[in-house]
């Protein structure tokens, strides 16, 4: 496992290390030595300059994802777990054609999407705000089905105990749902998050405003026909990762705990 750790995490500490170097000497050093892992000339040249250039301001970029990812990620849990819920506890007219119908949106590539929804973005007048951003991404099929796993699993007997009691629905989600299925809800959000923070294509379409971008098309816009700054972009790349990583680490055994039980039943 040190091993697999090591080949797995290589890449990436290579990155770490050469976002400390010059640009003449991130491709200096190729074979397998301490100059391949420690910067010779080291520099926070690469990452005063990410920071400092007033035409890409990545600080500004880093707020955008962060506000996205984060009002993203917080609707999509509240609006798929409401869903998964009626799916797996509500009796309601056609429910299992509905919950086929809408799960059969999963084997659809966002490619063949991406045009109708560019239009329907444009016609709304919302291009190049938080709203084409965040909105059409806020219901996610993979997310529902996930959550109706652990919602299947609720005793009915439960719920209805709370229903003669007279609990409504929504109380019943909120007060018993929620609080059981918790560390599914935590997965969801971890995975949810990353897709938000990672995402590239669709705010590269819909986002021509420099004010309004994102972390990753702000990355890539360090690669140009020319030239490629190599040493910013791998600052730039450490800096898209720590949020990731702390959320991570911090709320890694929910995770562990969300994808082992996911669809486990008794």
């Amino acid at each position: 496992m040190i091993l697999l750790s090591f080949i797995v995490l290589l890449p990436v500490i290579w990155m770490v290390t050469s976002s400390f170097r010059p640009h003449s000497e991130i491709f200096r050093y190729t074979e397998f030595g301490w100059e391949l892992f420690i910067p010779v000339d080291f520099t926070f040249e690469n990452y005063v300059d990410i920071f400092s250039n007033q035409d890409r301001p990545f600080g500004v970029y880093i707020l955008n994802t962060l506000f996205v990812a984060v009002v993203g990620t917080v609707s999509g849990l509240f609006i798929n777990a409401l869903a998964a819920f009626s799916f797996a506890k509500l009796r309601f007219p056609l429910k299992k054609t509905l919950m086929v119908l809408f799960l059969s949106t999963l084997v659809i590539p966002f490619e063949a999407i991406m045009i109708p929804q560019y239009l329907l973005i444009r016609d709304l007048g919302w291009l190049d705000s938080y709203k084409a951003l965040i909105i059409p991404q806020i219901v996610w099929a993979f997310g529902i089905f996930m959550l109706i796993q652990f919602f299947s699993d609720i005793p009915r007997d439960m719920l209805e105990a709370a229903r003669i009691d007279g609990a409504s629905w929504l109380q019943i989600f909120f007060r018993i749902a929620v609080p059981i299925s918790t560390p599914a809800l935590i997965t969801l959000g971890i995975m949810t998050f990353i897709n938000r923070w990672d995402e590239f294509l669709w705010p590269l379409i819909v986002i021509s405003d420099d004010s309004r971008q994102l972390i990753q098309v702000a990355i890539a816009s360090y690669t140009t026909q020319y030239s490629t700054s190599w040493g910013l972009i791998f600052a730039a790349s450490t800096v898209a990762s720590i949020p990731t990583l702390i959320i991570f680490l911090f709320l890694q055994r929910y995770y562990v705990q969300g994808i082992t039980t996911t669809g486990l039943k008794g």
